[in-house]
Order: C-alpha cells, then sequence, then structure tokens
C-alpha cells in the first residue's frame, strides 16, 4: 500500500508501506514486557545517546521507535522539546506514563520509522536508540530520518552491534525462526558502521561513530538471562513461539541460548556491545 502522510495540511512524502508485515512488528513488541527490559537492563543508554547528540534547552526533538522513552525522558528533562514515536501503541502508553510520573512533558505518537507522520524538516535532533535498527526495511527508515531531520540538524542512534551479544543472540535464534520476507535486513546490521554510512549517504556530513559496552549484572547464569529474555522480550518469545510444541526444537532453543549468556558471562557480568553514531545533515 502506498500511503501519503500528511499532518496540519503539509505533505510530507510518499511512502509504500506492507500493512501485513507492520501489524506483524507491531504484534512482536507487544509480545511479553518490554518496559521490564528498558527499566532494569538498557536504561542507561539513553543518557548516553542524549549526550553525544549535544540535546539542550529548546531543542525539538524526535525520538525514533522510542520504545517506553529510555532516550526521549532524558531528552525532556535536559530540556528538549520531545516528541516520541512507536510503532507499538502499548509502548506508547506505558512510555507516556513512565514519562507522566518522571514529571516531564513529552508528545508520544504512534508511528511507523518507514512513513512519519512529521513534517520535512521538522526537527533540530532525530534519534533511536536501539529502535529505529528494527524496522524492516533499512533504506527507507534512514531517508524518513533524514527527511524530518532539519538542514544542519543532528542525527544520533544506538545500535546493536552484529558481533555483540544482542547480536549473537539473534544469530542464535535465526534457525528457530522463519526466513524474512525478501526485502527485510537484519536489524543488528545497524550496528555496523559502513552500512549506517551507506544508508545515510549524502545527506549527512560530520559522521561519527563509536563502539562502546553496556554492562549487565543482572545473571547469574546464561540460563537465568535466557528465562528472563523468554518471558519478556518480544523476538525472543517468538522465536519459541515459532517452535511451537516441538520439544527437541524447544529445548535446542533453550540450550542454544543459555550456551550464549554463559559464554558471555565474566566475573558476574556481561558485556553487550552496541555502536553510536552521530551526524548533521547537509
Amino acid at each position: 500500500m502506498t500511503d501519503t502522510c500528511r499532518t496540519e495540511g503539509v505533505t510530507m512524502g510518499v511512502v509504500t508501506v506492507d500493512r501485513e508485515l507492520e501489524a506483524k512488528h507491531r504484534a512482536l513488541w507487544a509480545l511479553g514486557n518490554y518496559g521490564a527490559i528498558a527499566a532494569h537492563i538498557v536504561a542507561p543508554l539513553g543518557p548516553v545517546l542524549v549526550e553525544a547528540c549535544g540535546i539542550g534547552p529548546g531543542d525539538r526533538v524526535l525520538d525514533i521507535a522510542a520504545g517506553t522513552g529510555n532516550a526521549s525522558i532524558p531528552a525532556a528533562l535536559a530540556g528538549a522539546q520531545v516528541t516520541a514515536s512507536d510503532l507499538c501503541p502499548q509502548l506508547v502508553d506505558e512510555g507516556a506514563h513512565e514519562s507522566a510520573e518522571r514529571g516531564v512533558d513529552i508528545t508520544w505518537k504512534e508511528a511507523n520509522a518507514e512513513a512519519l507522520p512529521f513534517s520535512d524538516g521538522e526537527f533540530d535532533v532525530v534519534m533511536s536508540c536501539i529502535g529505529v535498527m528494527f524496522a524492516p526495511h533499512h533504506d527507507q527508515s534512514a531517508r524518513e530520518l533524514l527527511r524530518v531531520t532539519r538542514s544542519g540538524g543532528r542525527i544520533g542512534l544506538i545500535s546493536w552491534t552484529p558481533e555483540g551479544f544482542i547480536g549473537q543472540l539473534f544469530a542464535t535464534m535465526k534457525p528457530f525462526v522463519p526466513a524474512p520476507p525478501p526485502g527485510v535486513s537484519p536489524p543488528p546490521l545497524w550496528g555496523n558502521a559502513d552500512h549506517v554510512r551507506t544508508l545515510l549517504g549524502d545527506g549527512i556530513e560530520d559522521f561519527e561513530t563509536q563502539r562502546r559496552s553496556l554492562t549487565v549484572d543482572m545473571f547469574a547464569d546464561g540460563a537465568a538471562f535466557r528465562d528472563f529474555f523468554k518471558a519478556n522480550y518480544g523476538p525472543t518469545i517468538a522465536a519459541y513461539r515459532a517452535v511451537g510444541d516441538d520439544a527437541e526444537r524447544t529445548a535446542a532453543l533453550d540450550e542454544a541460548i543459555a550456551l550464549l549468556g554463559d559464554r558471555y558471562l565474566d566475573s558476574g557480568a556481561m558485556q553487550w556491545e552496541y555502536l553510536v553514531v552521530t551526524a548533521h545533515k547537509r
């Protein structure tokens, strides 16, 4: 389906949206309890991205695929005018509740990263913290990200690397899930600097990257990690649903994820590698 997105009568571009795939992704992130992961594990990433983007008072900021507000809330606390968007309405509701609890004013909006309902050049800063990487069509989401950033505006991204722990989790689950539709790219590719540079192309300048690690120390062993993600993380829940009632494959998936966790545990902690990208729009 081809959509023309409009806000206040302003045409913002014509994009093709696969509604069936969109619905599957919306349902995927409604599984489990992503808010628990956001609160207990990945919360430190938001302030890292806000600092990397140099966000401050008066900045008009868009957080794409914001989840429950890991980066949106720190941006608002820094004085920015923040719009937080996410495909999943449950996460939008949770984020709105969380930001209200924190006493910050954020505009929350359900939106597809591949067809953003915002005007060209509407924002001073456009960012995404382990969010836009999960939009299925990388080229399309990158075009939208650039479109809504003003000329000279800042772009900031945090994505899990292919070689890091979460990238390897997706590689571990891959044999147990159906192949993606044609044209869909693996999420951890956003954690590859060359891939992101190619996606953003001539639309940016001052492109900078840094590999960093998130220390995660809440799991005693790989099995504890597996059970937590099996209960709370949409993509992992979806992998188990794909296996279904096949006891042998379920046991194999159980073992594979636990072994991965054990391999990354060192002195009671894991290091989850991520890539920080910053740039300016030309």
